[in-house]
């Protein structure tokens, strides 16, 4: 599968972190079938800057740190898009994470 695809892959489910929530990026590569590619979705969140159809700040690693953050414009761009939406953010980790955590659905290859 090539990069573009999968890439376009993680685009959908992103798509689909519902508001106020967030999902990690080894949460998008199980539902993918691709357990082992948490790096490779991050390497698409990366890539997907300057796209306003992906919401990109709602993904974030398995405990809930904003360690995508340096990759949005300004400093505290990723906290402040996530607190517009009711997510706390202390010290650059998400405040009750399991409360914001979105499960994305298993996809069948």
């Amino acid at each position: 599968m090539s990069n573009d695809n999968f890439f376009e892959r993680v685009y959908e489910i992103a798509r689909q972190i519902p508001y106020g929530r967030v999902t990690s990026y080894g949460a998008i590569a199980k539902a993918l079938g691709a357990a082992r590619s948490a790096r490779m979705v991050g390497w698409a969140m990366n890539a997907s800057h300057g796209r306003e159809d992906i919401p990109a700040h709602r993904v974030v690693n398995r405990k809930g740190l904003l360690t995508g953050k340096f990759h949005f414009d300004g400093t505290n761009l990723m906290q402040q898009l996530l607190e517009s939406e009711g997510v706390s953010v202390v010290e650059n980790q998400i405040v009750d994470f399991d409360k914001h955590f979105w499960e994305p659905e298993i996809r069948k290859q």
